[in-house]
C-alpha cells in the first residue's frame, strides 16, 4: 500500500456525521481513532492461517474444547461446518477438514460468552444501536426467548409457550395469509427447512424469500433456461480432471478458501487456472496449504496463470471478445477449436449466437473490459486446446442488473467448447452459505412448482396455495408499504443482508410482529416490530435431543451431495430448542386444530420429516438409509449427465447483452465485498489480512489515478453517494485506501454500505440486488 514503509498508520479525528436519515439499523458512523495499512498479501493461508484459526477458537471456547470441536468438524461422524457450502471429499478426508473461516464460525457458535436476561436488563435497544455490527456478535449466544412490546425500551425473558401462543395468535387475526413473511438463511437444515416451507403453505401463503434470493439467484434462473436445472453440474472430482478452471467474480482466500485445496491439487494434475476480478485477491494469486506443514515454509502453490482485472461488470463483454476470437480460430482450422458433434447433437441457438457475435467489434469490447488485448489472447490460445473446461462463479456475477445474461454467457462458452455434461467440465456457482442450496431443493422458495404443490397435497391432504409471493425485493417493499404486518426470519441478518439498510429498516419497524430465529445478537433483532421476539436456537455443533433421542440433521453442499450433520456439543443452555421444534410448536400454536400435519411426531423423531421429503421430491430415495451412508449422496443432475432437461432436451444458447453503465466524469461503479475477517454479515474481527486494511471497516479502495483527480489523499475522509429514482442514499465517514482496482471502480464492505444500493433495481429475471454495480459519487466529509 505505501511504497515508503511496510505499515501505515493513519490518525486522523473527525467528528461524527449524521446521515440523512436515522431509522433503527444504521451503521454507527463514529470514525476509528485510527487505520492502519500494511502491504497485501499475495499468498493465501499459510501459518498467519492456523494462527488466526487458533486464536478465534481458544479464545473463544479455550484449548480442551476448541481442539475437540476443530476435530469434528465437516467429519463423516461430525457437524457440517455453519460457513461455506464447498463440498467435503466423497471418501478419504483429513483430520484438519477446515479452513480459517470455517474455525472463526465455530468459535463463533461454541463461544463462552452469553447474552442473558441480564445483558438485555443492563442494555436497551437504543444503547445496542449504538454498537458496530462485530461489537454485537461478541455479546455472546442468547440463552432464553426474548421479547420486546410496543414502547418498551429492553428485551426481557418470555417463556417458550407465551412465545409461541402470542406469534399463534398474531398470525391468526392478520386480514390475509399474505400480510405475514417467512424468510430463510441458508444455514437452515434440509429439516427444518422443510417444515418450515410445510407450515407457511399450510398457512396459506408462499412468501417465503431466502438468502438465495440475494447471492444465486441469477445464477439459478440462468442456468435453468440454458441447462435445464439451477444448480451447478460439476463434483469434486472434476476438479482434479480439468485442464482449465476459470473463476470469474469470485474470491475463494476469503468466502471459500477450502476451494484452495482443490485448486492447489488440480494445479499438481496439470490444470491452468484463468482468474477474472477487478481486485488481485490472495486467494487469487498463490496458497500454503496449512495441511502440510513443510509446505508453509516455503513460497506456496502459485495459482493463477492468467490475470484479468476485468472493469465492475465488463464480463459479458469479455466473455464476448473471448468467443469471437474462438469463433475466429475455428473458422481456420475447422473442428479444431469447438466441439462441432456436441454443439449440433445436444444444443440449439448457436446459429443464432454467432449472428449475435458478429455485430460486436472484438477491439472495442476489450476496450470496455479494460484488459490488455494480449491477456485475452492467451486466454483464447489456451481455451482453444482444451475442453476440459470448469468455469467458478459467485455474486462478482450474479448482483447485478444483467446478472442472468451474465451467467447465461458463461454457459454459452461452456457450450461451445462442449464442456457441459464430461469429466473434468462444467458449471460451478459457487454457493456462500453452507445450507443454501439444500434449502431450495426442499422446497424454500416463493415459486411454488406445481409438481411440488401436488406432491405436498397428495401426502398432507391439503391445498397450497398457488400465487407466487414475495421474493427478498418484494418483501421488503410489502413491508415498507403496510402491505405486509408480520416477518419472521429464520436465521439470518435480514435488515443488514439486504440493499437499501434504512428502507429496510423501516419496513420492519412497521409490522406489528417480528420473530427472529437466532443464535446471536444481530442488527436485525433492533430494527424490529411493534412487538418482537428472539427465539434461540441449537447451532450446529450442539447435541440434539428429541423424544425419541438423539437427532442428526442434513444438509446440501454446492455439488448436489446431502449428508448428515451432528452437533455432540452441550447446548449453551437448557432453554434452546432446535430449529424444527420451533417451526412445528408455532406451527400448532398458529394452526391449532386446522392443520394435517402431526407435528409431534414430526419432530419427536426427525426420521419423519425425512421421510415425508422422500415421498414429496424427487431425487431422495431411500433418504434415512442413504443419508446415513459416510458422505451422504448425491441428487440428481441431468446437466452432468448431459441430459439437458429444457423443454426440447437440448442445452440453449442465449443472446446477452453487454452491461451499460454510463458513467459521468465524477460517478464511479461501487461493488461491495467482504473483508477476511468477516462470513456475510458475520463480523469475526476489523483485520482484512490480505488486502491489509486494519482497524477499520468504513473504508473505500479507489484507483490511486481516481484519489488524485478527486484531489484526495491515502486514509481521506468521504461521504459516499447514490442517486436512484430520484432518491439519494448517503453514508458517511469512509477512509480512502488506494488500491489496484481499475479506474472509475471501488470497492467498499457490506453491510456498511448497503445502505447506498436501491431497493428499486434489481438483475431482470432474478430480482437479485444490484449490490456489486452501484453508481456513486465520492466527496470530502465536512
Amino acid at each position: 500500500m505505501s511504497n515508503n514503509s511496510k505499515k501505515d498508520t493513519i490518525h486522523q479525528p473527525v467528528s461524527r456525521h449524521c446521515g440523512a436519515r436515522q431509522p433503527g439499523a444504521r451503521q454507527p458512523e463514529a470514525l476509528a481513532t485510527k487505520i492502519e495499512l500494511s502491504q497485501r498479501k499475495k499468498v493465501a493461508a499459510g501459518i498467519p492461517a492456523v494462527a488466526s484459526s487458533a486464536k478465534h477458537v481458544y479464545g473463544e471456547v479455550g484449548v480442551i474444547e476448541g481442539t475437540k470441536l476443530m476435530t469434528k468438524i465437516n467429519q463423516f461422524n461430525g457437524f457440517d461446518c455453519p460457513g461455506c457450502a464447498w463440498p467435503d471429499p466423497d471418501e478419504h478426508r483429513s483430520v484438519v477438514e477446515f479452513c480459517e473461516n470455517g474455525a472463526k464460525a465455530v468459535a463463533e457458535e461454541a463461544t463462552t460468552t452469553r447474552a442473558n436476561a441480564a445483558f438485555f436488563r443492563e442494555h436497551s435497544v437504543a444503547e445496542l444501536l449504538q454498537l458496530t455490527d462485530y461489537e454485537l456478535g461478541k455479546s455472546g449466544r442468547i440463552t432464553e426467548p426474548m421479547v420486546i412490546h410496543p414502547n418498551d425500551a429492553h428485551y426481557q425473558p418470555i417463556s417458550w409457550d407465551e412465545a409461541f401462543q402470542l406469534i399463534g395468535q398474531q398470525l391468526r387475526i392478520l386480514a390475509d395469509p399474505n400480510e405475514a413473511i417467512f424468510y430463510t438463511s441458508g444455514r437452515t437444515s434440509n429439516e427444518a427447512a422443510f417444515l418450515y416451507q410445510l407450515f407457511v403453505r399450510q398457512y396459506g401463503t408462499n412468501n417465503l424469500p431466502d438468502c438465495s434470493n440475494m447471492c444465486h439467484e441469477s445464477s439459478g434462473v440462468g442456468l435453468s433456461e440454458t441447462v435445464g436445472i439451477g444448480k451447478g453440474s460439476v463434483t469434486l472430482d472434476d476438479f482434479y480432471q480439468a485442464k482449465v478452471i476459470m473463476i470469474i467474480g469470485q474470491n475463494p482466500g476469503t468466502n471459500h478458501p477450502r476451494m484452495l485445496l482443490a485448486l492447489q491439487q488440480a494445479k499438481k494434475n496439470g490444470a491452468k487456472i484463468i482468474s477474472v476480478n477487478p481486485l488481485p485477491e490472495a486467494g487469487l494469486l498463490s496458497f500454503k496449504n496449512p495441511q502440510k506443514p513443510l509446505e508453509m515454509l516455503g513460497s506456496g502453490t502459485s495459482l493463477t496463470d492468467i490475470f484479468l482485472p476485468v472493469r465492475i461488470n465488463a464480463d459479458v463483454a469479455l466473455l464476448k471478445a473471448i468467443m469471437k476470437m474462438l469463433l475466429a480460430k475455428e473458422v481456420e482450422k475447422p473442428g479444431t477449436v469447438l466441439d462441432q458433434e456436441f454443439i449440433q447433437s445436444k444444443t440449439e441457438g448457436f446459429e443464432q449466437l454467432k449472428k449475435d457475435l458478429e455485430q460486436y467489434n472484438v477491439d472495442e469490447l476489450i476496450q470496455q473490459t479494460g484488459v490488455e488485448r494480449a491477456t485475452i489472447e492467451e486466454v483464447v490460445n489456451l481455451l482453444a486446446k482444451e475442453n476440459k473446461i470448469i468455469v467458478c462463479w459467485a455474486m462478482g456475477l450474479t448482483q447485478h442488473k444483467n446478472g442472468v445474461d451474465n451467467v447465461r454467457e458463461v454457459v454459452n462458452l461452456l457450450l461451445m467448447k462442449g464442456s457441459v455434461g464430461k469429466l473434468g467440465a462444467g458449471t460451478c456457482p459457487v454457493r456462500g452459505h453452507s445450507n443454501v442450496q439444500g434449502d431450495r431443493t426442499v422446497g424454500i422458495w416463493e415459486k411454488l412448482k406445481p409438481e411440488f404443490g401436488q406432491k405436498l397435497e397428495e401426502h398432507f391432504q391439503f391445498t397450497p396455495p398457488k400465487e407466487e409471493g414475495y421474493n427478498t425485493i418484494a418483501a421488503i417493499k410489502a413491508m415498507a408499504e403496510g402491505k405486509a404486518k408480520f416477518f419472521m426470519g429464520m436465521g439470518g441478518n435480514f435488515v443488514s443482508a439486504t440493499p437499501d439498510t434504512d428502507y429496510t429498516a423501516e419496513g420492519l419497524q412497521q409490522c406489528e410482529m417480528t420473530v427472529q430465529v437466532s443464535t446471536k445478537l444481530n442488527r436485525s433483532h433492533l430494527a424490529h416490530g411493534k412487538t418482537a421476539l428472539i427465539l434461540p436456537c441449537l447451532g450446529r455443533t450442539e447435541l440434539d435431543v428429541q423424544e425419541s433421542g438423539t437427532q442428526f440433521l442434513t444438509v446440501e453442499n454446492s455439488t448436489g451431495v446431502v449428508h448428515k450433520t451432528q452437533g455432540g456439543k452441550r447446548p449453551a443452555s437448557n432453554y434452546l430448542l432446535s430449529e424444527p421444534k420451533i417451526v412445528a410448536e408455532i406451527a400448532k400454536a398458529t394452526l391449532g386444530s386446522d392443520t394435517t400435519v402431526d407435528w409431534n411426531a414430526m419432530v419427536a423423531n426427525y426420521d419423519t420429516i425425512r421421510d415425508a421429503i422422500e415421498k414429496t421430491i424427487d431425487g431422495f430415495e431411500s433418504y434415512n438409509q442413504r443419508v446415513r451412508r459416510p458422505g451422504g449422496f448425491y441428487l440428481p443432475n441431468g446437466a452432468r449427465e448431459g441430459n439437458f432437461t429444457t423443454e426440447s432436451g437440448k442445452a440453449h444458447f442465449t443472446i446477452n447483452q453487454p452491461a451499460d453503465h454510463s458513467l459521468e466524469e465524477n460517478e464511479f461503479l461501487m461493488m461491495t465485498i467482504r473483508s477476511h475477517d468477516q462470513y456475510n454479515t458475520t463480523i469475526y474481527g476489523l483485520h482484512d489480512r490480505y488486502r491489509g486494511i486494519h482497524y477499520e471497516r468504513r473504508v473505500v479502495l479507489m484507483n490511486p489515478a481516481d484519489i488524485k483527480k478527486l484531489n484526495l489523499s491515502q486514509g481521506a475522509v468521504v461521504d459516499l453517494i447514490s442517486k436512484y429514482d430520484g432518491q439519494e442514499r448517503i453514508v458517511r465517514n469512509f477512509r480512502v485506501v488506494s488500491f489496484p482496482i481499475p479506474t472509475q471502480c471501488v470497492a467498499t464492505y457490506f453491510p456498511e454500505a448497503n445502505g447506498l444500493v436501491p431497493h428499486t433495481r434489481s438483475a431482470h429475471g432474478s430480482h437479485q440486488p444490484i449490490s456489486k454495480s452501484v453508481i456513486i459519487k465520492i466527496k470530502p466529509s465536512y
